[in-house]
């Protein structure tokens, strides 16, 4: 591992890791758990303080078992064993996690500035760390390795020399883009109200609840409230979103498309909206750059999938880099894309469908949607495979 001071970056490592988000922190780990040499570089002056992503789910945890501290992020966490479907007062569907077969037979509930939290703290304790801030400007694959080209905070230019590069920065990801890597799908016409609430609400916190309705689909979970009682994420469809919801933006949502009862929002701890894209890159690799996590791939929030399949990503690549490293065939790489990227592709697919099923707006479409729901679900095989599909364990 790389001694240089955080202040200053070495001229020459293995591999450049671009992002340091979920996806650039897990790969950093298993490299480093290897001794491999390496540099994590992020554009930004910190890390994460917003709770983004806050789904993991079950395969994800087997992963960071590996790792090592699956436990202590579920520590941080809350336990979630039943996913529940609703329109208005009536429950369509309930998918309960606790038959998987899986050590972990629910979906857990943190913020992603919790997870990447975990995720650094395990990185130190290997002898790594993130350099912040530092953006990369080019990338050349050149001369049997890669140029790397960035600025520091202070907009002074540097240059490292790496064996490979792996682009795990994020949807605009100029890793993907100096590689010449398309990046191929299409944009949700809704934008996406995101935020984090203090609020009394009339659902259990042991489940995630999907409210469908004409004017647009809902989910809200139950987020740990240690410091902030009665915490919960709130994600919704607007046609147009304000840029930062407040109290009377969200209530006014869950007023009308929510359980109806007792809800009342009492603050909005964070809030954002976004436009939500499904897109899949053309390759997941272009000689000796790589990519991973949102990078490769963006879809719909529905399933909670993203995070998870990008930290997946990563755990299955850093190994595979670390053999070419000590000398295996560089053709194993190739194995990455072939696994991983149908992966990628069913998820954009799956989440597509979940998306547009629950944003119907025709009333008939509507009343055939959940007639049918209602009775597909009732087969144990459905559920299931539901289950099973939404905690990814298809993914081993």
């Amino acid at each position: 591992m790389s001694t240089t001071p955080s202040n200053e970056l070495p001229d020459t490592t293995s591999v450049v890791i671009v992002g340091a988000g979920p996806a650039g922190l897990t790969a950093a780990i298993t490299l480093a758990d290897a001794g491999i040499d390496f540099v994590l570089l992020d554009r930004l002056a910190e890390g994460a303080n917003t709770s983004r992503a806050a789904v993991v789910h079950a395969r994800t945890l087997e992963v960071l078992r590996e790792l090592g501290i699956a436990d202590e992020l579920i520590a941080r966490g809350i336990v979630v064993p039943t996913f529940t479907v609703h329109d208005g007062d009536r429950t369509l569907a309930t998918v309960r996690f606790d038959g998987l077969p899986t050590e972990y037979p629910y979906t857990l509930m943190v913020p992603q500035d919790t997870t990447e939290t975990v995720l650094l703290d395990r990185l130190r304790k290997a002898g790594g760390e993130a350099r912040r801030p530092y953006q990369v400007t080019r990338i050349v694959d050149e001369n049997n390795g890669v140029t790397v080209d960035y600025e520091d905070g202070a907009g002074t230019p540097g240059t490292i020399r790496a064996d490979y590069v792996i682009g795990a920065d994020g949807m605009h990801s100029v890793v993907r883009e100096q590689a010449g890597i398309g990046f191929t799908g299409d944009t949700y016409p809704a934008s996406f109200v995101l935020a984090d609430v203090r609020m009394d609400w009339p659902i259990a916190r042991n489940e995630v609840a999907l409210h469908l309705s004409p004017e647009g689909v809902t989910v809200v979970a139950p987020l740990p409230d240690d410091a902030e009682p009665n915490r919960y994420r709130v994600v919704a469809t607007l046609d147009e979103a304000p840029e930062h919801p407040d109290a009377a933006d969200i209530q006014s949502i869950l007023d009308i498309r929510g359980p109806g009862g007792a809800v009342k929002v009492r603050e909005v701890l964070w809030s954002s909206r976004f436009r939500v894209h499904h897109r899949v890159a053309n390759h997941y690799r272009a000689g000796r750059v790589l990519l991973a996590g949102d990078a490769a791939h963006v879809h719909s929030p529905a399933g909670g999938q993203g995070m998870n399949t990008g930290i997946q990503d990563a755990a299955f690549l850093g190994p595979l880099l670390v053999r070419v490293i000590q000398g295996e065939p560089a053709a194993i790489l190739d194995g990455y894309e072939a696994t991983r990227r149908p992966v990628a592709l069913g998820v954009v697919a799956f989440t597509d469908r979940m998306t547009k099923m629950a944003t119907l707006r025709p009333r008939p479409a509507r009343l055939l949607r959940n007639t049918v729901m209602s009775l597909v679900i009732r087969i144990p095989a459905v559920r299931n495979k539901l289950a099973f599909q939404l905690a990814e364990l298809a993914n081993r």
